[in-house]
């Protein structure tokens, strides 16, 4: 039982908002426009600012429930946390478009919000300003991922908990590496 919530967690990040919010509210095809990221910066930057908005609060919400469902389902930490990595994947390379997604800043945000929640909060109000400050969700980013391993040490988390608080943000750290490469690649 407690491995069948991995795959939910997968098909669950999946779900392409912002493909399905491209289609419906504005007619056109994320995937052919901007950098053709199937993610709330994507949309933001080519649908608008209220789309790319809501693509990146329900893609955070996609990752918080895969770990809300996997934590009521009451199954081991190591399948819970398994089942937090499987809605970034699915959100990274969704079975349903391809395997062709976004680079899962947003639905990491989401998994790392109902794992860690109490380190979470406290870095908001920097990330927050620093996301408003730099308007780039790359900028921003190391102001969430790069002091949350600091802040669970500080209180006093375990060690698998410090080790997925830098490992999740690295398969979007790697996934961001892939795209670059892939649009060099399509240039060339």
């Amino acid at each position: 039982m407690p491995w069948l919530i991995v795959p939910l967690g997968y098909l669950i990040g999946s779900f392409p908002t912002a493909y399905i919010a491209g289609r419906w509210l504005k007619g056109k095809d994320i995937r052919r426009l901007g950098d053709a990221n199937v993610g709330a910066a994507n949309a933001f930057r080519q649908l608008g600012a209220k789309v790319g908005i809501m693509v990146g609060i329900i893609d955070a919400a996609k990752g918080a429930l895969a770990v809300v469902i996997a934590q009521l389902a009451n199954i081991p930490q190591l399948a819970m946390l398994a089942t937090g990595v499987a809605v970034v994947i699915g959100h990274n390379w969704p079975l349903f478009i391809g395997f062709r997604g976004g680079r899962g800043e947003s639905t990491t945000i989401g998994v790392l919000l109902a794992v860690l929640t109490l380190p979470m909060l406290i870095i908001a109000a920097p990330a927050i300003a620093a996301h408003f400050i730099f308007r780039d969700t790359l900028k921003a980013a190391p102001f969430i991922f790069v002091p949350l391993p600091l802040v669970c040490w500080w209180l006093d988390m375990p060690g698998i908990l410090i080790g997925y608080s830098i490992g999740l943000p690295c398969l979007v750290g790697f996934t961001h590496f892939l795209r670059a490469r892939q649009a060099v690649t399509r240039r060339a």
